[in-house]
């Protein structure tokens, strides 16, 4: 079968050549990725940074704390030498562990309230609240009580303005009253609870000073309503200057826009009655003709006061 042999030929021809034909044939090498490499790199980088973080974190938290082999009385002369030595952010700290790691013991107390002195001496405001706050809660029978309730109103009192507030000539009446009067309540308890206490005389001092600081921040309210035309709102701030501080040098000003409020307003009895109530408790006073109280000291920013 002369057909069939000449396929059979056929095919091992192809076949040959097809052999011949892969074997020439090389695969082509597959060339890098230009980023690859720099990727690379920046994997290691990051996973070299965060074994060293991980590492420096393990560290730190093993680190051990010395003061964890104190006794009671260690760690209470500790923080009472940082305490006269002026160190007060550490002082409240070592307090404050001593009070955590023996809260039964004879200095638990002391601990407390003092941890709440060396937080407010470093200007620690919320955390000398905490501690404050803390021992009044527990210990309302103890004999120290009422430096304690005088220690919770310097803590809230906060006089201190800092060097912008004292540049500018700014005072207590120019702040936010919240804190003036939280203070106010805890000298007053002193005043009212403990009257014999060697704290009292200047909780009281501190309470006129609290008392005058906040009649003038209604004082400056009502004047800011009269000024601006709110006749009515100036009239019942005014009021309320009266009515709560009447012992306070802000009622001159308040007595002055509740009469001219009223005039304002049309009300004729009312500003007559205000303006006679004026002359007869400031009689040498000019602000009703002149309309001006003497002022404090103006500051050189206080371009508006003449």
């Amino acid at each position: 079968m002369p057909r069939l042999k000449s396929l059979s030929v056929m095919s091992e021809l192809i076949s040959d050549a097809s052999l011949r034909l892969a074997g020439s044939i090389t695969p082509k090498k597959r060339s890098a990725h230009p980023l690859r490499g720099a990727f690379t790199l920046l994997f290691l980088l990051a996973s070299i940074c965060t074994l060293l973080l991980l590492t420096g974190c393990a560290g730190s938290e093993g680190q051990k704390d010395d003061t964890d082999i104190w006794s009671e009385s260690k760690l209470y002369s500790e923080a009472t030498d940082k305490l006269n030595s002026g160190d007060f952010a550490k002082c409240g700290k070592y307090f404050e562990k001593l009070e955590a790691r023996f809260p039964f013991g004879p200095y638990s107390q002391q601990a407390q309230i003092n941890a709440a002195y060396c937080y407010w001496k470093a200007n620690e405001q919320a955390q000398a609240l905490v501690a404050i706050d803390r021992f009044l809660k527990l210990h309302q029978g103890s004999p120290t009580l009422d430096y304690a309730y005088y220690l919770k109103g310097l803590i809230t009192f906060n006089d201190d303005l800092g060097w912008l507030g004292k540049f500018t000539g700014q005072d207590l009446s120019e702040r936010d009253p919240k804190a003036a009067k939280e203070a106010f309540e805890s000298f007053k308890a002193v005043v009212e609870r403990f009257p014999d206490s060697k704290y009292a005389p200047d909780s009281l001092d501190r309470m006129r000073y609290i008392v005058n600081s906040l009649a003038e921040a209604d004082v400056i309210v009502a004047r800011f309503y009269y000024q601006r035309g709110a006749y009515l709102a100036s009239a019942n701030r005014a009021q309320l200057v009266i009515r709560d501080y009447d012992r306070a040098p802000a009622v001159e000003e308040a007595l002055y826009l509740l009469t001219k409020s009223y005039e304002k307003l049309g009300m004729t009895q009312l500003s007559n009655d205000s303006a006679r109530v004026f002359k007869l408790n400031f009689p040498e006073s000019q602000m009703l003709e002149t309309g001006q109280r003497v002022q404090k000291e103006r500051r050189w920013w206080q371009i508006w006061i003449k």
